[in-house]
C-alpha cells in the first residue's frame, strides 16, 4: 500500500494535549521550567529539543516519541495485506481514508467509511468482481461519510453507525455487535472522545488482525478529544492498545500503523 504522510506534526500533538488538558502557555511553562515564549514557539511549529523534552511530562506525553516527531525520524512500517484496500481522498485542506476488506472465496466486501469520494472504491469493487455487502461507519463526521449516498446507490449495501451517533441513512447498533462478511468476522468496540460514538472495527480472518479505528488513533497521534479528551485517551488505551501488538491499525487520516508501533512511538501513549 502507498505510504502517505503522517497526519500530525509535533506541534499538532502539543496543541491537542494543551487543549485537552485545558492548559495555556504560561501554565505549561510553569510546569516545565521554560518560558511561555518557548512553549508558544513549540506549539507554533518551531521545534526545539530541550523545550519539547521539558514540556512532555507537563503534557503527559512521551518525551522520546515527541522528539522523534520533532526530528522527523520515525514512520510506521509499510503494510500490505491481502484482502484489504485503502483509499485516500482530499477533503477541504486535508485528506481522509476509507477502506475495503474482502473475502476472495465468497467475493463479498465490507466498506469502512466513504471518504470524500467513493468512486475509487466503486471502481475497485467492479475491477475485482466483488459485491459490497456492508458499509460500516467509524463515526459520522462529514469527511468520513461525505459520499455515503453515492456508495449506497452504487452498491445497495446497508450502512450501519454506532447508536450514539444516529444518522438517517444508517441503521444504529450498540457497540459489541458482531458483523460477518464472507469468512471475515468483525467485532465492534466503542472508542469515543473524539466523537460521541466512535466505533473501532476489529477484523478477524485476514492474514493479520486489523482494526479500523477512524479518528481514535493516528500514527504517532490521535484525533482531537473534542467531546472528551480524557475518555478519548482512556478508550484508546483500553479498546485499541490492548489488542495484539501485530494488529494493523487503519486510521481515518495518515498512514497505516500497528498496535506495537503506537505503544512505542505515539507520544500520547508511549511511556
Amino acid at each position: 500500500m502507498l505510504q502517505i504522510p503522517l497526519e500530525d506534526t509535533f506541534a499538532d500533538v502539543v496543541g491537542k494535549a494543551m487543549r485537552g488538558l485545558q492548559l495555556n502557555d504560561l501554565q505549561v511553562a510553569a510546569h516545565a521550567g521554560v518560558t511561555a515564549a518557548a512553549v508558544a514557539s513549540l506549539r507554533g511549529g518551531r521545534y526545539d529539543d530541550a523545550t519539547a523534552r521539558a514540556v512532555a511530562p507537563a503534557l503527559r506525553l512521551g518525551a522520546e516519541a515527541l522528539a522523534a516527531l520533532g526530528h522527523d525520524s520515525w514512520r510506521p512500517q509499510p503494510v500490505a495485506i491481502a484482502g484489504l484496500a485503502s483509499f485516500n481522498t482530499p477533503y477541504s485542506d486535508m485528506t481522509v481514508n476509507s477502506y475495503l476488506a474482502f473475502d476472495r472465496s465468497s467475493g463479498e466486501a465490507v466498506a469502512f467509511d466513504t471518504g470524500a469520494d467513493c468512486r475509487g472504491m466503486l471502481d475497485f469493487l467492479t475491477q475485482e468482481k466483488l459485491t459490497l455487502k456492508l458499509i460500516l461507519l467509524t463515526h459520522t463526521h462529514t469527511d468520513h461519510i461525505f459520499d455515503l449516498a453515492r456508495l449506497q446507490q452504487g452498491s445497495a449495501a446497508p450502512a450501519y453507525a454506532g447508536e450514539r451517533e444516529p444518522l438517517a441513512a444508517a441503521e444504529p447498533f450498540a457497540a459489541g455487535r458482531e458483523f460477518q462478511c464472507g469468512s471475515l468476522r468483525i467485532a465492534t468496540r466503542l472508542t469515543w472522545g473524539h466523537s460521541r460514538g466512535g466505533i473501532t472495527y476489529v477484523i478477524a480472518g485476514l492474514e493479520r488482525p486489523v482494526a479500523i479505528v477512524g479518528d481514535a488513533v493516528f500514527a504517532s497521534s490521535m484525533g482531537g478529544g473534542a467531546v472528551s479528551y480524557a475518555d478519548a485517551l482512556r478508550s484508546n488505551r483500553e479498546q485499541i492498545l490492548t489488542l495484539p501488538a501485530a494488529t494493523v491499525l487503519c486510521p481515518g487520516h495518515g498512514p497505516l500503523t500497528s498496535v506495537g508501533e503506537e505503544q512505542v512511538h505515539n507520544p500520547f501513549f508511549a511511556a
